[in-house]
This record gives C-alpha cells, sequence and structure tokens, in this order.
C-alpha cells in the first residue's frame, strides 16, 4: 500500500507520568480494555500514524533475518537527496507488536492475522520467530544505521518507535528485559512497552491501564488498543535484580528468566551466619512483579508441572484459574494437620530476611512471624489476577509502621505474608489485607534445610524447586536495578 505523505511538524514528545493505583475500579478499566470508548477510530488514519515506509520496514526485516544491521544492503538505503527529503514521511508514532501465539488460548493466532491487517506484515513479530533481543540488536540497530547516512525519516523513527506485546506478564517481562540491554549499552530513545493482555493473571497489564482480559469484540478493540498506544502518556516502572547462591552441586532446574552467572555477586557487606561453602553456583535475573517463597510457590510448581505433562489442560486464562484453584486445595494449603509435615507449615523454621531500608547502607534482619507459611515480595499494585494484598493504607498506619505509600517507580518493595490457604482466600477477597512485613531497598534471604529438604520459589509465575543443605546456607538477594523501564499508560 502506498504511503501518504505526513509532515512531521508534531514531533513526538515523551510525557513521563507516575503510575499510580487507578481511581477506576477494575471492572471499568476491563471494560475499556474490552472494546467500550475511544469509538470511531479511522482506520487509514490509523495506518498513517503507526507504520513505518516500506523501505525501512524491509531494512529492518532484512538486518534481523541476516542478524546483522552494520551492512544494510543498498537497494533498501535512500540516496542522498531522498533520504533528505523523507522526513515528511516519517509516522507521528511508529509502533512494533510482539505477539506470543502461545498465550491466549486459541486468540494468538487469529490476533497475529489481524494486527498484519492493520499495520503491516513487517511491524508485527512471532515470538516464535523473531526474539525480542534480535529486534533489539539488528532492527532498531538498523534503522540507527540508516540514520547515520542522513535518512531523517529512519532517525525520527528510531526516535519516537513504540512496542506493543501482545501476551502475558512474563512475554511483557521478556520483552522489557531484552530492551535493558539499550539501558546498559547507554542507549537512548528507549521504546517505551504497552500491553495486550493474553496471560492469566495480566497484572503488569492491569498496573498499567491495559484491562486484565482478552477483549471478547477484539476485532474492533484492536484498533482502539493501538490508537490508546499512540496517544498513551510513558510511566516508569522498577525493575529487580535477583542473585541466587547455593553450594555447588545442587541440581537446580531454573526458570526461564534465571540465568547461570560465573560469579557471586552477593553484597560482601553483609557476612554469612554459617559456614562458607568452598564453591557456590549462582543464577541471576531480573522480576518486574513479584517473588515468592513459600506454600504459594510450591502450588505453583505443582500446577506448572501437571500442565505440561499434560497440555490438554491449558485451554485459556478461565480453565486455568479453575485448575490452579482445585489444584491448591490438594497440596497442603487451606488443611495442614499438625502431625503433617513441617514443610508445610511455617517458614521461620528455615529462613531468615535482611533487609536495606530507603537511604540506608546497613542491612538489618527482620523477624517472620511464625504463622507466615508463603513470604511475598510485591512490586506492582497489583497481584494474583488484579487484587490489593498490600492493601490502600491510611497515613496514621504509613506513619506508624514507617511505610510510605506504595508506588511501582518509588524504589521500594513491598514484603507481606500469608498464613495459609483461608487467609490467603481473605486477603485475595479484599476483605483484609496480608500480613504486612517491610517496605525495602535490598532483600537478602538465607535459607537453611532442616527437617526441610526443598525450599518452592517462583518469580514472576515461574516456579522453581530449591533443594537446601543442612551444613550450608542458600541464599537470594533482591537489589533495585539501576534503571527503570518505560511503559505506556493505557489511560
Amino acid at each position: 500500500m502506498e504511503e501518504t505523505p505526513r509532515s512531521v511538524g508534531e514531533a513526538s514528545t515523551t510525557n513521563f507520568v507516575v503510575a499510580r493505583p487507578s481511581a477506576k475500579t477494575d471492572d471499568a478499566v476491563t471494560m475499556r480494555g474490552c472494546g467500550f470508548g475511544n469509538f470511531g477510530v479511522d482506520r487509514e488514519e490509523l495506518r498513517r500514524r503507526i507504520v513505518m515506509p516500506e523501505y525501512l520496514r524491509l531494512a529492518m526485516r532484512d538486518c534481523i533475518k541476516r542478524k546483522d544491521s552494520t551492512a544494510v544492503p543498498d537497494h533498501l538505503v535512500l540516496p542522498g537527496a531522498a533520504a533528505a527529503a523523507t522526513e515528511e514521511l516519517a509516522p507521528h508514532t511508529p509502533m512494533v507488536v510482539f505477539i506470543n501465539p502461545k498465550s491466549g488460548g486459541r486468540h494468538g493466532p487469529v490476533l497475529k492475522e489481524r494486527l498484519q491487517q492493520l499495520m503491516s506484515e513487517e511491524q508485527v513479530f512471532d515470538l516464535t520467530e523473531v526474539k525480542p533481543h534480535e529486534f533489539v540488536r539488528y532492527g532498531l540497530a538498523c534503522l540507527e544505521t540508516i540514520a547515520a547516512k542522513g535518512d531523517e525519516c529512519a532517525r525520527e523513527c528510531r526516535e519516537r518507535i513504540r512496542i506493543m506485546v501482545a501476551g502475558g506478564d512474563g512475554t511483557v517481562g521478556w520483552v522489557l528485559g531484552c530492551l535493558g540491554e539499550l539501558h546498559k549499552e547507554g542507549k537512548s530513545h528507549i521504546p517505551p512497552v504497552g500491553v495486550i493482555p493474553l496471560g492469566t493473571g495480566n497484572d503488569l497489564s492491569r498496573s498499567f491501564n491495559w484491562g486484565g482480559a482478552f477483549p471478547f469484540a477484539w476485532r474492533s478493540a484492536m484498533k482502539r488498543t493501538l490508537h490508546r498506544a499512540t496517544l498513551g502518556p510513558v510511566a516508569k516502572l522498577d525493575s529487580w535484580s535477583i542473585v541466587a547462591s547455593m553450594p555447588s552441586g545442587e541440581v537446580v532446574d531454573p526458570p526461564y528468566s534465571l540465568k547461570p552467572s560465573e560469579e557471586t555477586a552477593l553484597d560482601q557487606a553483609l557476612d554469612a551466619e554459617g559456614d562458607v561453602p568452598p564453591k557456590a553456583k549462582s543464577y541471576e535475573g531480573v522480576f518486574y512483579n513479584y517473588f515468592s517463597i513459600g506454600m504459594d510457590a510450591q502450588v505453583a510448581y505443582g500446577f506448572h508441572h501437571l500442565r505440561n505433562e499434560k497440555p490438554y489442560l491449558a485451554q485459556g486464562p478461565v480453565t486455568n484459574k479453575i485448575i490452579y484453584s482445585s489444584y491448591s486445595c490438594t497440596q497442603g494449603w487451606f488443611c495442614t494437620p499438625c502431625v503433617s509435615n513441617p514443610g508445610l507449615r511455617g517458614l521461620r523454621n528455615i529462613m531468615k530476611i535482611h533487609i536495606k531500608k530507603a537511604n540506608c547502607s546497613e542491612w538489618e534482619e527482620i523477624l517472620i512471624p511464625k504463622s507466615v507459611r508463603s513470604i511475598v515480595v510485591l512490586n506492582l499494585d497489583n497481584y494474583g489476577s488484579g487484587r490489593h494484598p498490600w492493601g490502600n493504607l491510611k497515613p496514621n498506619y504509613l506513619e506508624k509502621r514507617g511505610f510510605v505509600e506504595a508506588h511501582c517507580d518509588d524504589g521500594l518493595i513491598e514484603i507481606f505474608g500469608l498464613k495459609q490457604g483461608w487467609h490467603a482466600s481473605f486477603v485475595m477477597a479484599q476483605i483484609i489485607t496480608a500480613k504486612h512485613i517491610a517496605q525495602a531497598a535490598a532483600i537478602r534471604f538465607e535459607l537453611r534445610g532442616g527437617d526441610w529438604k526443598d525450599a518452592f520459589l517462583q518469580m514472576d509465575g515461574e516456579p522453581w524447586k530449591q533443594p537446601m543443605k543442612t551444613d550450608y546456607s542458600t541464599f537470594v538477594e533482591i537489589k533495585k536495578v539501576p534503571f527503570q523501564s518505560l511503559m505506556i499508560n493505557g489511560e
């Protein structure tokens, strides 16, 4: 389709907003995500706003395919005078979409086709074919290479580009992690990210007002979603690095988001109380939503393996939630006889927690309530499919506990506990709040075996089983990543 010339005198301005809990109800956000509001989006006008000129789309696709952005073929680069004249062709808000076809049950393939109709085939990336890091290393770098040759359109596209992710929270985190490489390289103009929710919980999507479920009127909703993505202000999101260090020789099946590390990057300012193992094995990763230890992670681990063994059970978010709830009832989460395995009871007998508070360099040990069987470290306002376990705390209580109002860009992370399934159910129903433990700028968990043989942990929905020793401790340390991720707010 021929591109329509357009002036770029109205240069795109990035407006940063603080991402705060919305005053609207979750239902209202979901209704908007389902396609209500912002009626009358013209398809051709939308294309003019988001579709890049064909020569740039083809150049990006070629560089990604060849995995080389340093030598763009001559026939895909406009010569001198033509390149200088292309400024008027730059779209207002160039957009690319990553889609996880495995998310959202049957919706992935049909959504991919719809998005390609609305945009262009080259700007919709199937994550089974093109990985986010390939787009960052070769697609964005291709625009930079062409811009360096004097092409103003390529420069404007690189500076204005935005990304939408159609998938669950894990898929969004994958894309954000790859974009984090641009921060490490000192690049400017980091693309902000919006969400088309296809996952089960979609808490990251909810936190930035993209809704909690895939819209039932999805064909018309996609136009409105892309339109909102071109206008939405940019918000900041804290991300948190995690280092897991354990005695060498332990057999661990870590989640995808944890990668082996050659060095142990633990803070040496805090000494381990037990014997230090002669050799340690470490893993590193980043999370955006939450990290947890205990019974909830054990249930998630069991459900995860059940679904892998019987993939026909994974029929969509609603089915997943029903099976998950049923499975949790069989794991001792709701009813644990006092004579049963102590591994099903409190965490206090196997774990210690040290934290650093805001603007403080000293580690401080905090007590774990003996009744707590699951500890959650939460970055977002939303958890467990839109629930608010931390609660909207009153100023007097915040002052008494030394807390501040929680936001996802404040450099702090909230730590709370869940006692058992019944307590968790009341918390998730928002009848009561969770057991508040602390707010922290850094956390270290020390796990030591005893009657326990394994601990269960999860980060952003990816669970794993962590073997424990009685002789040596396993450490999990959480610190804020120096830079913040950029999100498009769907307001």
